[in-house]
Parts: structure tokens; C-alpha cells; sequence
């Protein structure tokens, strides 16, 4: 299940709105077949696996990160491949999120004779479908919100110089997380400010994520490089659509963030990286839209400076928002800090 895993990382960032999928199968102890789910349309996991094993599948066990399917979408059924096979057992780390399916694919499989075990490494599969289960349940991406502070909680100076708050390292993380997220999202003052252009430049292959900015007072020029084929707009007012959508740009009408996610979400887009600044941050905190929050900590002192955040401003500490699974580690000469603000949404884990 640890290799099937590693093989769903393969296909993070590229599968939306469907989730990553690895899958392994073992024929007498060796390796027979593998497999992962490349993008939304293309065979999953399972018949990948199963073309590599050929008629070594029969009688064989496979691991899968996820549930086989038992409806027809845009690919046939998984658990009717896995039948078809010759399949003697099925190990599966979690079942699917969506109550309309969740459990089918297991009972079909047990149905057809076939042993399965669910529950492996339940954990670690679930944090890696957080995208998939977001959409399915929430209708909506899950949202990431990352930022990089001094020491002493600052982001800029008061001249709004941020570059650079942290060191290469970091940069160059951040960079490998927008390969793996659908999307990333700024706020208007943000590409006035440091004019970003949000690019996974700093490491080779790398695919850029969908480019979102927030702009409720129309005032982002269309010309601007976070903007053009692909990257999307959410603005509040009538402002002109035809100048941005002639570099390719498309323009979705939102009053608030609340209303931006779902359109998001129908766009297939499961997870977004919110990359600020402080008021389009404190926008999302006060809608508690924030799943999880990845911070930087640089070994640095500004005293004056611009803090990250406005809201949530409670009176009491003990009001304060709590991270879960709280992680802490060295990137470089800086320490990053991530957790959750929201559970991964999911199911029932063994059954």
C-alpha cells in the first residue's frame, strides 16, 4: 500500500476533479503489476496495473489507495475489471467520500467472491485525496493558505518590500506545491504590489497551477502576467470582461469568497493554494474557508513591518484558532509550521 501510495503522488495536481489513484498488484510475493491515475478521462489506476500484469493478475492481490469504482463515468467500472481479471483479493486503504457510492465498489467485489480489506494506511490516503473529498462533499477546493513571516510576525516592511522573507529553499517548496495544486489565488493588491507572476519556475517539468485572482473593485489590468490563457478573474463589479477574456482570461461574477469557491468547484478545481495578501486572507479566515495552513518562519527581525493577518482578532486567547496535526520542520535556514484549521472530509474508514 506504501508503494501504491507513492505511485498516487505521481498523479497529484493532474487528476482534478478526479483523485489521485495508485495501485499495485502482487502475484507470489513479486511485484506483477502497477499502476496510477494520470488525468481525468484516461483509464484509472487499476486497468493500468492490470495491463502491465497481463494474465500474471490472475489470482493475485491488489492494493489500492481508493475504493474501485462500480458506475460508469467517463471510464468503465474498476471493480468489473478487477472481477473480469481473476482477481483472488483487494486491499483498499479508504473508501470513496461520495455517499452515492461510497461502499458499492467493495460489495461488489465481495459480491463476485472476491476477498478485500479496507482501512490501510487510511490516513495517509485520505490527506492525499483532501482535493477529491473537498469537492465531492463541499462542492468547493480545498484551500490552502500559505505565507511567509520574520520572527517577529511580519510579512513586508512598512514600504511593502516582501522580497525576500524567506530563502531559496523555501521558494523553491512553495514552487514544488503549486505543481501539485489545481489552482493559486491572489488578491488585486497583491498583483499591483509585486506584480507575481505564480509559475512553478523554479524546478524543472514543472506545470503551472490555474492562476486566480480576487478583484472585487475591477481594477486588475488585463495585461498583467499573473493574467492571460487559463487564469481566471472573480470580480464583484461590471467591470469590462472583453479585454481580459481577448488574452484568454475568464471572468466569473462573485460578490464575496463564499460565493467564488463553488464556481471554483464546478470548474474542477479541488484544491487552492491562497497565496494573499492580508486582506483577501482575513476575506477567506472570516468565511472560515481555510482548510489547512502552511506558514514560513524566517530566522529574521523587522520591528515595523506589515503582519499577515487582520482577522480573526477574538479578545480572549483561548479563542484563538487551533491547528490539528500540527507538523513542524527546518526548510533551509527557515521553519515551516503546517496543520489543519478543517478535517479532511470522509467516511466511514474499514468496513
Amino acid at each position: 500500500m506504501r508503494e501504491a501510495l507513492i505511485l498516487a503522488q505521481r498523479g497529484v495536481g493532474r487528476t482534478a476533479p478526479n483523485p489521485p489513484v495508485g495501485c499495485v498488484m502482487v502475484q507470489g510475493g513479486t511485484v506483477v503489476g502497477r499502476g496510477f491515475h494520470l488525468k481525468a478521462g484516461e483509464p484509472h489506476a487499476e486497468v493500468f496495473a492490470l495491463r502491465e500484469a497481463g494474465e500474471r493478475a490472475r489470482g493475485s492481490t491488489v492494493y489500492v489507495t481508493l475504493e474501485p469504482c462500480s458506475h460508469h463515468g467517463q471510464t468503465p467500472p474498476c471493480a468489473d475489471a478487477l472481477i473480469g481479471a481473476g482477481i483472488h483479493r483487494v486491499v483498499v486503504a479508504t473508501l470513496d467520500p461520495n455517499p452515492a457510492v461510497s461502499g458499492r465498489g467493495v460489495e461488489k467485489l465481495r459480491a463476485a467472491g472476491i476477498a478485500v480489506d479496507v482501512g490501510i494506511l487510511a490516513d495517509e490516503a485520505v490527506i492525499q485525496q483532501a482535493g477529491f473529498r473537498s469537492l465531492v462533499t463541499w462542492g468547493r477546493p480545498w484551500v490552502v493558505l500559505k505565507y511567509a513571516m520574520t520572527l517577529d510576525g511580519k510579512v513586508a516592511t512598512l514600504s511593502g518590500d516582501s522580497r525576500w522573507v524567506t530563502g531559496e529553499a523555501a521558494r523553491t517548496l512553495v514552487h514544488h506545491w503549486r505543481n501539485e495544486l489545481d489552482a493559486i489565488a491572489v488578491g488585486s493588491g497583491t498583483v499591483l504590489a509585486d506584480r507575481p507572476s505564480l509559475t512553478t519556475r523554479n524546478i524543472d517539468g514543472g506545470r503551472n497551477p490555474v492562476r486566480v485572482v480576487f478583484d472585487r473593485r475591477g481594477r486588475t489590468d488585463p495585461g498583467a502576467a499573473v493574467l492571460g490563457l487559463g487564469s481566471i478573474l472573480i470580480t464583484g463589479v461590471e467591470t469590462a470582461s472583453e479585454p481580459h477574456e481577448a488574452r484568454g482570461t475568464r471572468v466569473l461574477r462573485a460578490s464575496s469568497v463564499q460565493d467564488a469557491l463553488p464556481l471554483l468547484g464546478s470548474l474542477g478545481l479541488s484544491t487552492l493554494l491562497l497565496e494573499g495578501g492580508p486582506a483577501l486572507i482575513d476575506a477567506f479566515l472570516e468565511a472560515d474557508l481555510i482548510d489547512e495552513v502552511r506558514v514560513f518562519v524566517a530566522p529574521k527581525l523587522l520591528g515595523a513591518g506589515q503582519s499577515p493577518l487582520g482577522a480573526p482578532s477574538p479578545k480572549l486567547m483561548k479563542q484563538a484558532l487551533d491547528l490539528s496535526d500540527s507538523q513542524v520542520q527546518q526548510v533551509g535556514p527557515d521553519v515551516l509550521i503546517q496543520g489543519r484549521l478543517h478535517a479532511i472530509p470522509t467516511l466511514e474508514r474499514s468496513r
